[in-house]
């Protein structure tokens, strides 16, 4: 058997939301020099296309898909268009997300929904939309990026815990529908990732950031580069009988 081949994605089509982001950027890239062929969702083009550019640099195709996860018909359509023109569909990382760092007092009721409607919502509609096709393929990957708060509260994020618990559980029930279908659905349980989503946040809160830093078994904040190597096992044949799984990436926060 050649090893090497379990982690080629060589003539596969990877799907990654939220891909003009710091963990969607380099997931995309990661995938690519795995020999994937990308589709990327965003919002924001202009960030779609630095990622589609870095994609190209290695030798892959990129495809821009401007969508919201969270609006139905968009989600649909941009299925129909990847698979129409890149042929396939065969791993979707549900990484698009957002956090609301507020007390449980301070949360609206519109800011708790946007929150689940991004991060849970979005997953189950591009999860639906682009199961489909790896069904009628009979093979398939779906990986969510979930949170250590996949598994545990922490103060102030009500809703992003909430949201990132569901995503787990909605993964591994996944796992059991898609499962006869040659596909697996897994959760990445990350750390905090420094990522401009969070810069700000690290900056301004600093007491919440080294008690997660003190926690770690390594003492740091989580990289990106942490989390696209799970990424890339996650979406090879190297990883076909794992799932229903929440893999952390934590530097041990969740071993203690």
């Amino acid at each position: 058997m050649n090893h090497g081949a379990l982690f080629s994605l060589k003539g596969q089509v990877a799907v990654v939301t939220g891909a003009g982001g710091g963990i969607g950027h380099g997931g995309a890239v990661a995938l690519a020099e795995a020999g994937a062929d990308l589709a990327l969702i965003g919002r924001n083009v202009a960030k779609l296309k630095e990622t589609a550019a870095a994609v190209e640099q290695t030798g892959r195709r990129a495809l821009i898909v401007e969508a919201d996860v969270t609006d139905e018909a968009m989600v649909a359509k941009a299925c129909d268009r990847i698979v129409n023109e890149l042929g396939s569909a065969d791993i979707l990382f549900n990484n698009a997300g957002i956090t609301s760092p507020k007390t449980l007092a301070d949360t609206t009721l519109d800011e708790w929904r946007r929150v689940m409607d991004v991060n849970l919502t979005g997953s189950f509609l591009c999860s639906r939309a682009f199961a489909r096709p790896m069904i009628e393929r009979k093979r398939g990957r779906i990986i969510n990026m979930g949170s250590i708060l996949s598994g545990r509260g922490m103060a102030n994020r009500t809703a992003y815990s909430a949201t990132k618990a569901g995503l787990a559980n909605f993964g591994a029930a996944m796992a059991f529908e898609l499962g006869p279908h040659g596909i697996t659905v897994n959760t990445i349980g990350a750390t905090v990732i420094v990522t401009d989503l969070n810069r700000e946040l690290i900056r301004t809160q600093p007491q919440l950031y080294d008690k997660v830093r003190a926690r770690s078994a390594v003492g740091r904040l989580g990289e990106i580069e942490d989390v696209v190597g799970v990424l890339v096992f996650l979406a090879s044949p190297a990883a076909g009988y794992v799932t229903g799984q929440t893999i952390y990436v934590d530097g041990g926060y969740t071993a203690g």
